[in-house]
């Protein structure tokens, strides 16, 4: 694995890590969310567990982890992702997005605007950051922060910047993507409600496919807690890419 520094139009370092495997022609770029890093360790067994068969890059936005700046909670962290993927592009044939969250919204604003992605797997995307129902007081909200996922280094990383600036919708631009996206969302999910990615799921004209993780929360913890079933319905959907 090797970690590397890109910039991006707005000057802000943004760090990421590449581990290539068997000299893929592909890569698989990973996209935490709020308040999670590409150096966390559901991060890094994410990562480890799709180099199985394809490369991947794992990222930190802004304001997290090694990044510089300060979060923006979408109104600017497309730019994070344009310049990672610039650098990708000269490396590879074929670039996926696997976004959790803020950042599955990310991975599909980015694609509107952009293109040159060939397949998404949207986890858990909200359809407006506004109407987030973030119901931090539930017990499935706070509990795999605090004991799952206890890393108080990763806390104390975090950058926290503008919340109130202007921000695009998920739900007004997804009908532009024109590549495959694939849509998990968990349906005990208590921060990100699993209305917002079924909405985004009947939006979207390009090829698609939904798939709701019985009993399942938020983002990364779909992967946590489902493993085998996340991982075979993923990897089945790059496959067909």
């Amino acid at each position: 694995m090797e970690e590397i520094r890109v910039r991006t139009d707005d000057n802000i370092e943004i760090a990421f890590n590449l581990t290539k495997q068997n000299n893929h022609e592909n890569v698989l770029l990973i996209c935490p969310g709020w308040f999670m890093t590409k150096d966390s360790k559901i991060f890094k067994e994410i990562a480890s567990e799709f180099s199985r068969f394809i490369d991947t890059a794992s990222m930190d936005f802004r304001g997290h982890g090694k990044s510089g700046g300060r979060y923006t909670f979408t109104s600017k962290e497309i730019l994070d992702l344009k310049c990672v993927i610039e650098y990708l592009n000269t490396n590879y044939n074929k670039i996926f997005l696997l976004g959790f969250s803020l950042g599955a919204a990310l991975s599909l604003l980015y694609t509107a605007e952009f293109g040159k992605i060939n397949g998404i797997i949207a986890v858990s995307p909200p359809s407006d950051f506004d109407k987030i129902e973030n119901r931090i007081w539930n017990f499935n909200a706070w509990y795999p922060t605090l004991f799952k996922k206890f890393e108080p280094a990763r806390w104390i990383s975090i950058r926290m910047g503008n919340l109130w600036g202007k921000k695009v919708k998920p739900a007004d631009i997804i009908e532009n993507i024109k590549c495959p996206i694939a849509f998990a969302a968990g349906e005990n999910d208590p921060i990100v409600f699993p209305r917002h990615t079924r909405k985004l799921y009947e939006k979207t004209t390009a090829p698609k496919d939904f798939k709701l993780f019985k009993k399942g929360l938020h983002a990364e913890d779909l992967f946590t807690d489902n493993k085998e079933e996340f991982m075979k319905y993923c990897t089945n959907f790059l496959k067909q890419l």
